[in-house]
């Protein structure tokens, strides 16, 4: 570490934003580029912790300080090096993980708005080393030596998926990822939007894949048990994808969307989906992160209003204190999408959808709702409509799909609905193992790559009979975030 007050000459700087009615016309990503000298700057704010509390917040246990002093120093090879040591997709993480390592950033302890005091842009820095490593040709592939001579299937690749078919690649093994979209990816294709990460970003990652020995088998859906017989070992990456429903009045009215029917259909076509919002008031149910997704699509589709609603009361600016430092705070925040425009409102219940004459919905009816008992109540006298040509529902998800697969394997599932597995990530059935929000419950993707990598340390030991894990296993299936 350089400069010990380097935190107090510079003040935390985020990328900008491009401006709202350019980007609104196209799919590209909002941000525009953050120069590498002020990368290297907001590098040389990290104080080199003697306990670094950004290990704890992010489950791949990334060696943030010492790739922020590495990048202080201009030294950016040897700082994709130790960035690459725990994450092995750090362009995604760097581009949608909301980032708990700065919340849990010793500069964040008393952080002001606008003060030098605030977090080190971690984030950033990530996606800078990763996307600069990239572009110097530092990214290559990683071959095995040796061949174990083993055989593993992945299903499922999205981001456990793929964290966990690359890191038994590298340790030899033959690896298949069964896909059933035309393309892999899971929801880093078909969930999140082009303008979060342009899929190019994927694409060259799965093509390092491929090279390093990944078989990728896409539009294949595994559906039985009798197409896994072969390998001698499985991995189970699927997702969860059960989507929480609202089943109120009306709800069987045209025009009515999971979140995952619509945005997959904006990744495919964009502007030309065939269910578009465009010249339609548009109402969003559900006020996170996949929310926000569907808020940013419908803009680039030009509707004519954006409502977005959220059970729960309007979050706090400042970190409250029931949520104190290190642990990620629920405050208020806006996301690019919501600075597109589109109206918040908080602390209200759909009572009814409503239909017009041809059975597609026209408005949805709405009451206020008091949390104050801990469950929300009906504040009376506060039902009313607002206009609803196309209701998205983003309300989360709520567990593994059963049917078909994970039936047929006869895997135990927990009280929560998900693939239930013991401390080596292995579910009730020897040799079939779980890694992802198909085990955990809907999370981020740091924990997604994070489970990846550890389920994937457990089938290596099983595979060569090892007494304990000789690769990365950065967290057990029980860790979960600070709170």
């Amino acid at each position: 570490m350089a400069d010990p007050k380097g935190f107090l000459k510079t003040a935390r700087q985020t990328p900008r934003r491009r401006p709202v009615d350019v980007r609104i016309s196209d799919w590209r990503e909002v941000y525009e580029p953050y120069p590498s000298e002020r990368t290297e700057k907001q590098a040389a704010r990290c104080m080199d912790c003697g306990i670094p509390f950004c290990h704890n917040g992010c489950p791949l246990g990334n060696l943030i300080p010492e790739w922020n002093d590495l990048v202080r120093r201009g030294d950016w090879a040897a700082a994709a090096d130790r960035l690459h040591a725990t994450n092995n997709f750090p362009e995604f993480t760097g581009r949608l993980c909301p980032a708990p390592c700065e919340s849990a950033c010793v500069l964040g302890i008393s952080a002001l708005p606008g003060s030098t005091g605030e977090p080190v842009t971690i984030k950033q820095v990530e996606v800078e080393i990763a996307d600069r490593a990239w572009s110097d040709g530092g990214v290559a592939p990683f071959v095995p030596a040796e061949p174990t001579g083993r055989s593993v299937a992945v299903v499922g690749s999205g981001p456990s998926g793929l964290a966990a078919a690359q890191q038994l690649t590298r340790a030899g093994h033959a690896v298949t990822v069964f896909e059933r979209d035309e393309a892999p990816g899971g929801l880093l294709r078909y969930g999140i939007p082009e303008f979060k990460m342009e899929k190019r970003h994927l694409d060259r990652r799965l093509s390092q894949m491929e090279a390093e020995g990944t078989r990728l088998e896409c539009g294949v859906a595994v559906t039985s048990k009798a197409q896994l017989d072969s390998f001698d070992a499985v991995v189970l990456a699927g997702g969860a994808r059960v989507p929480r429903d609202l089943p109120v009045a009306g709800r069987d009215l045209a025009g009515i969307y999971q979140a995952m029917e619509y945005l997959p259909l904006g990744n495919r076509h964009g502007s030309d989906s065939p269910v578009t919002a465009r010249g339609k008031h548009v109402v969003i149910i559900g006020g996170g992160d996949t929310g926000a997704d569907c808020l940013g699509t419908a803009h680039r589709q030009r509707p004519a209003s954006v409502t977005q609603l959220e059970i729960m009361p309007r979050p706090p600016r400042a970190r409250p204190d029931s949520q104190p430092w290190p642990t990620y705070p629920m405050i208020y925040r806006v996301s690019s999408a919501h600075e597109e425009g589109g109206e918040r409102v908080y602390a209200v219940s759909t009572e009814e959808f409503l239909g017009d004459d041809a059975g597609r919905v026209r408005a949805l009816r709405l009451t206020d709702v008091d949390m104050s008992g801990g469950r929300p109540a009906p504040v009376p006298g506060t039902s009313r409509e607002i206009p609803a040509d196309l209701v998205l529902l983003a309300m989360g998800f709520t567990g593994a799909e059963k049917p078909g697969l994970l039936e047929d394997l006869g895997v135990e599932f927990d009280a929560r609905g998900n693939v239930a597995r013991s401390a080596s990530y292995e579910t009730s059935v020897p040799g079939v193992f779980v890694a992802g929000d198909m085990g955990r419950g809907q999370s981020l993707v740091v924990w997604a790559i994070a489970e990846g990598r550890s389920a994937a340390a457990h089938v290596d030991s099983r595979l060569r009979d090892l007494p304990r894990p000789s690769l990365p296993a950065p967290i057990p299936p029980t860790a979960r975030p600070l709170r």
